[in-house]
């Protein structure tokens, strides 16, 4: 992380701390060049309490596998997805839910175009970055790593919103149907 009076190119660009600092910081990454992918993964390997995702698309095997890893190593991961995300049969939302992972499909927007993730209550990802391996290989994205609690809980109050105003994810597959109420 840099304090936000660094300049972003005073130190290597993945260099992570290591305790989580006290004061605000920030980090970003561009694609193309960088490795945003990498740094989510880093991030989300480094949570050790919770883990709350809003994604539009989340399609990003490395990022699917670290939530799904956090959650295995005890760490609370629960993701609210757009409505594309429930539709494909062997899609996101059965990955996350197969793995254990708390799953709600936040259908009562046009777009649920949201691409957050606030780690520990005390860090913020988010930018134009989907969760995509286009959006690492394809795509010109930003994306900002943002250490700061307050900052967290208005995210965190917004994911609560947004979870209040959506469906619980069961399942696409024969034995029950995309969304449960």
């Amino acid at each position: 992380m840099r304090h936000a009076t660094g300049h972003p190119t005073d130190r290597p660009f993945f260099s992570r701390p290591q305790s989580r600092l006290q004061a605000p910081a920030w980090q970003v990454c561009f694609t193309p060049g960088q490795d945003c992918t990498g740094l989510i993964v880093s991030e989300i390997a480094g949570a050790k309490r919770e883990i709350l995702v809003q994604a539009y698309q989340l399609t990003s095997t490395a990022i699917l596998r670290a939530l799904r890893d956090a959650h295995a190593r005890g760490v609370d991961v629960e993701a609210i997805l757009d409505r594309t995300m429930a539709r494909k049969r062997y899609g996101t939302a059965e990955y996350l839910r197969l793995a254990g992972i708390p799953v709600w499909i936040d259908s009562e927007v046009a777009i649920a175009h949201n691409k957050v993730m606030i780690i520990d209550g005390i860090m913020v990802i988010t930018g134009s970055f989907n969760f995509t391996k286009a959006a690492q290989d394809r795509n010109a994205e930003n994306l900002l790593v943002l250490e700061d609690p307050a900052l967290a809980a208005k995210y965190r109050a917004n994911w609560e919103r947004r979870r209040a105003a959506s469906a619980r994810y069961a399942s696409v597959l024969p034995e029950g149907p995309a969304v449960q109420e």
